[in-house]
């Protein structure tokens, strides 16, 4: 498999952000399936701010990559009435690029949503402050140090949406500043069943629906992989079934692709592979195993590893990242512990087992 093809890569996630991807977002919390407690707290707030004809308060929405903080972000430019502007952390590099925005495209009322905040330039992050908290914004107009000159602006009272997957990185004045918080979990099967029957009428696919709980099992509890796959499926049914969705052609399909049974992709078992037969089972540092797999570390925390953590596959520990026993079992290698090391209980692998994982990982 070449480098970030993976199912979450964010090359492929920029590629398909238009188009079916964005036809198959929910429109209104309605429609939005999962997330119960999220949907039922911010209908509350919505419905609050507009009774007092007030801009919704400021949301971050923290969660691995294709959970919905985006579409979200949308709803709730619909569900208020008001415009969204949309951008990201890597791109407001100065402080005059978010002044633009403030003060030129955004109205009362509207939506700014960051992606990626937790990368937000220091200056930035700054400069946003006093917008998030006073609606003001203070440009420098000469000067530097004790020597420098500000101008006070007013500006529209505006909501802040920011969207992260590493919260951990977020300054603690930046996140005192939001007043609603919300962390999005994986959904489960019958969700993902679900959201998958929305999108295959949308499509005007003809399906079963012990094949969209196929898919859904499958899906790493992330809806966007939920519809890649199924629009995937959909491919080899109009090619082989006459466009009907079957659990035959959904199998064939997601074995053609790779994805086994956990849900698990080429790259996902090449990380497993690595600890196990390059590092012995464990631990080895992100660093060191971002290399050896070539893959960007932030890939490896923001994408890979929550899912792999979640199904029990790989834990992290002070000293690196372990396979577990139920990984290992998936893999279908066999651990024993370490008798000269047992306190650790790291997992270890004889030869016989390396071998064959060298022959795996070829």
């Amino acid at each position: 498999m070449a480098r970030n093809d993976n199912l979450l890569s964010p090359e492929r996630d920029f590629a398909e952000a238009s188009g079916l991807d964005t036809a198959l977002r929910p429109k209104s919390l309605d429609e939005f399936i999962g997330q119960k407690q999220l949907k039922d707290n911010l209908s509350i707030y919505i419905q609050a701010a507009k009774k007092r004809n007030e801009p919704l308060d400021h949301c971050l929405f923290y969660a691995p990559p294709g959970l919905g903080k985006t579409t979200l972000s949308y709803i709730l430019a619909k569900e208020m009435g008001v415009n969204i502007k949309v951008t990201s952390g890597p791109v407001l590099t100065r402080p005059g690029d978010l002044a633009t925005i403030l003060t030129t495209e955004i109205q009362e009322g509207d939506i700014l949503f960051i992606d990626e905040i937790h990368r937000l330039n220091a200056a930035v992050e700054e400069a946003l402050y006093p917008a998030m908290e006073d609606f003001t914004y203070f440009f420098n107009t000469g000067g530097s140090g004790g020597s420098a000159t500000t101008l006070k602006i007013d500006i529209p009272r505006f909501t802040l949406v920011a969207a992260t997957t590493r919260t951990g990185l977020l300054t603690g004045p930046l996140r005192d500043r939001f007043g609603i918080s919300f962390n999005l979990s994986f959904y489960n099967e019958t969700e993902l069943a679900a959201i998958l029957q929305r999108s295959a009428g949308l499509l005007g696919s003809r399906t079963e629906f012990d094949a969209l709980k196929l898919i859904a099992r499958r899906s790493r509890g992330t809806p966007r992989i939920a519809n890649r796959l199924l629009r995937r499926v959909r491919d080899f049914a109009d090619v082989k079934t006459g466009g009907l969705i079957n659990c035959e052609v959904a199998e064939e399909a997601l074995t053609s692709m790779n994805i086994d049974r956990e849900g698990l992709d080429e790259l996902d078992r090449r990380i497993l592979l690595a600890i196990a037969n390059k590092f012995n089972g464990g631990p080895v540092g992100l660093e060191t195993l971002s290399i050896s797999v070539s893959e960007e570390q932030d890939t490896l925390t923001d994408v890979i590893e929550p899912f792999l953590i979640q199904k029990g596959f790989i834990q992290r520990t002070p000293r690196g990242r372990i396979i577990t026993p139920k990984a290992a079992k998936h893999l279908g290698i066999k651990l024993h512990e370490s008798s000269s090391d047992s306190s650790e209980n790291l997992p270890l692998f004889n030869d016989e087992n390396r071998h064959g994982l060298e022959n795996e990982t070829k």
